[in-house]
């Protein structure tokens, strides 16, 4: 029985990939090679042990592979797709950790062999600064992993996948792309945008000098993302355009309730912060 660890080939060593090797290495005896753009991100990881062998070359990195894991902003997947086709060895399982599906799974439709398994991916875990330095293993722990197999591939290759998955601490959740990006343009990439927006709305005013001196940690939590990888967010946008207006829409028409009973002075209020809160600790307790 052949029992030699996997080969596991990580492209992009930021936040998530550094993250997955460094996760990777504690849960198993696999082998893996990293590629990035960038000679000193490859040194970084393999001195974090993140990583066993770096690769000056995407295409070279992939090809003894029995998974591909591609970590990269999402229109860079498209590109890396393209250039990695060719060298991907038969009945690989290539995967990516990209915040929106639909566009993916046609890029894998079109640019990737028949003979290899492609399983769209998307860890729901993350922090609000990125790069390799922000890698730590226990990312996924106890995170929801969606996965999006395309219609050709096997059930075998989900499974091994899955049971990667499993290994770095996460839970699959297997869900249809367009589903996907439905529901996370309002739970992820609509919060992306709040924060961004409070942040120029204070910061442009002529009082920000002194109103900075007075936020504290409610400014900093609702603005947290707003420290995110700027590429990251405008790949996320420019792919799930349709989504993100809809759930803006949404966000708008609630902001406007409250603005109208503020201005009204009006004490339902109360009642409609309480909703709010109600609603958002029957959430945590679902979680608990």
């Amino acid at each position: 029985m052949n029992t030699r660890p996997a080969r596991i080939t990580i492209i992009g060593l930021g936040l998530i990939g550094g993250s997955l090797g460094l996760a990777l290495k504690q849960a198993d005896s696999s082998i893996i090679t990293g590629f990035s753009r960038r000679a000193s991100t490859v040194r970084k990881a393999l001195k974090m042990g993140a990583i066993d062998h770096g690769s000056g070359s995407v295409a070279a990195s992939v090809k003894n592979a029995d998974f591909v894991f591609i970590c990269t902003p999402v229109r860079t997947v498209r590109d890396i797709f393209d250039t990695i086709a060719p060298a991907l060895p038969r009945n690989s399982v290539v995967t990516d950790a990209a915040s929106t599906k639909v566009e993916v799974m046609k890029w894998a439709g079109k640019l990737l062999p028949g003979n290899v398994n492609f399983i769209g991916g998307h860890p729901m875990a993350g922090k609000e600064v990125a790069g390799i330095d922000a890698a730590e293993a226990s990312l996924f722990r106890n995170s929801v992993w969606c996965l999006t197999p395309s219609p050709g591939a096997s059930k075998y290759s989900i499974s091994k996948l899955a049971g990667l998955v499993r290994k770095l601490g996460a839970r699959p959740h297997f869900i249809d792309p367009a589903r996907h990006d439905r529901l996370v343009a309002g739970i992820s990439h609509l919060p992306l945008l709040l924060s961004t927006a409070l942040v120029a709305a204070t910061t442009k005013d002529s009082l920000w000098k002194e109103m900075s001196r007075l936020a504290s940690s409610g400014y900093r939590d609702v603005t947290r993302l707003a420290s995110g990888d700027s590429r990251i967010y405008t790949d996320i946008c420019l792919t799930n355009r349709r989504s993100i207006v809809r759930w803006t829409d949404d966000f708008i028409t609630e902001l406007r309730r409250f603005r109208k009973l503020v201005a009204e002075g009006d004490e339902a209020l109360e009642k409609a912060f309480n909703e709010t809160r109600e609603a958002r600790e029957k959430w945590l307790k679902s979680r608990r």
